[in-house]
């Protein structure tokens, strides 16, 4: 398999294993990517996915000997609504939680599947770049549409034109990176957050989730995206706000206390 998934609980690991290719996507790898991202938003007991890569680095992109040798796979699917992109997932939407544990090198396609995630948990010795800039291979799987809004337009354009690699502390100084972790340690890290985050009352948590979301990419006025959160907030205070008021009226999470 190409792609391995392993469940900690409510907690869901995505790995890429193609270790031989620095875990490049191929089509093949792209559809299991995308059924297992789908298994994931549709599993009510799983709250939270951790994508990672196999065998040392995260990904380096679409396997470009693909395209080389096997002109089929520029056969893509346009109508961005209606198919997965290039990478698989890449496309997709999620209501819940997604951590990217980054290791080795997560370059072109790689890095944008690494954009896909709500955080990203990097290992020190982690390279981040816009590889494909030096084979003519454009960014279609949300590169140019989700690094701006992560790290601002004027950085996301140094990697985007330039190309250059970047490293961990680097990506951590641009706001890419969310933590930055020792080798050996992303995958552990990520799954520790993961459950950190999924302890948490989940409507909330997820509710401001969405809501961050829509206004950053969906929201027509800064007073749609006030309407936004507030109807949404609205419909969880009956189910969790009533209970944890009540939590911590008796003395719960006091001194800032998780």
């Amino acid at each position: 398999m190409n792609v391995i998934t392993e469940k900690h609980g409510a907690i869901i690991t995505i790995g890429i294993n193609r270790p031989d290719a620095r875990n490049a996507v191929n089509p093949d790898t792209a559809c299991q990517l995308v059924k297992a991202f789908d298994q994931f938003e549709k599993d009510p007991s799983l709250t939270a996915a951790v994508l990672h890569g196999l065998g040392g680095n995260f990904c380096a992109g679409f396997d470009l000997k693909e395209l080389a040798n096997n002109t089929t796979s520029l056969k893509l699917e346009q109508d961005v609504t209606k198919g997965p992109g290039p990478m698989g997932p890449s496309r997709m939407q999620f209501s819940k939680p997604v951590i990217a544990a980054v290791s080795g090198y997560c370059v072109a396609g790689g890095l944008e599947l690494s954009l896909l995630a709500d955080l990203r948990v990097v290992e020190n010795s982690a390279t981040f770049g816009v590889f494909c800039r030096r084979f003519g291979v454009p960014l279609i799987d949300g590169g140019t549409v989700r690094l701006p809004q992560l790290i601002g337009l004027s950085r996301a354009l140094d990697l985007i034109l330039t190309g250059r690699p970047i490293s961990a502390q680097e990506a951590y100084t641009f706001g890419l990176a969310n933590r930055v972790v020792p080798d050996g340690q992303g995958l552990q890290h990520a799954i520790e957050l993961a459950k950190q985050i999924s302890a948490f009352p989940q409507l909330c948590m997820r509710s401001d989730r969405a809501s961050a979301y829509y206004s950053t990419f969906d929201a027509t006025s800064f007073t749609d995206a006030l309407q936004f959160e507030f109807d949404h907030g609205a419909e969880v205070l009956a189910e969790e706000s009533v209970r944890g008021a009540s939590r911590f009226a008796a003395g719960e999470g006091r001194k800032a206390k998780f």
